[in-house]
C-alpha cells in the first residue's frame, strides 16, 4: 500500500511538472529569430524552372540541411 501511495505521488508530481514547466513559451531573441528564418530560406530545394533552363547543371541544392543530421549551432 505504502509503493502505491508513493507511485500516485511521484505521477502526480510529473505531470504537475510537466503542465507548469512543460508548456512554457520559448523566449527567442530578434537576431536569433532573423537567422532562424534566414537558415529555412535557405533549406529548399531548387525551383524547377532553374532545373528546366538550357545550359543548366545545377540538379538539386547540396547544401540542404536535415533538421535532425545537422544542427544549427547556435
Amino acid at each position: 500500500m505504502a509503493t502505491l501511495v508513493f507511485v500516485n505521488f511521484a505521477y502526480t508530481t510529473l505531470v504537475l511538472n510537466y503542465f507548469c514547466v512543460g508548456f512554457k513559451p520559448s523566449h527567442k531573441t530578434f537576431r536569433i529569430k532573423k537567422k532562424l528564418a534566414k537558415k529555412i530560406r535557405q533549406n529548399r530545394p531548387i525551383p524547377y524552372w532553374i532545373r528546366m533552363r538550357t545550359d543548366n547543371t545545377i540538379r538539386y541544392n547540396a547544401k540542404r540541411r536535415h533538421w535532425r543530421r545537422t544542427k544549427l549551432g547556435f
